[in-house]
């Protein structure tokens, strides 16, 4: 029988940190806003390894903020009523 990987197998990068912002933050701002914040905030750099998550004020967005090793992943995400994140 062959055995299912762990998460560690799976994601090398244990160092990976996940970092949800507890207020709501603008929607309307873009990736160098949202980078900012995040090194602000955290104190940590946005271009670390370490996922930003950010919602918006009715919870019905969601933004991410990813650094890999070909760049930044930059996520928008409209959520809908049964996955609201309230």
């Amino acid at each position: 029988m062959i055995g299912l990987p762990t998460l560690a197998q799976l994601d090398k990068a244990t160092s990976t940190r996940i970092w949800l912002a507890t207020q709501p933050a603008d929607m309307r701002c873009g990736f160098d806003r949202l980078a900012e914040l995040a090194r602000v905030v955290t104190g940590q750099d946005p271009l670390s390894g370490h996922l930003f998550l950010f919602r918006s004020r009715g919870g019905d967005r969601l933004k991410a903020l990813y650094w890999d090793k070909d760049g930044v992943r930059y996520v928008d995400r409209t959520v809908t009523r049964r996955q609201r994140l309230d």
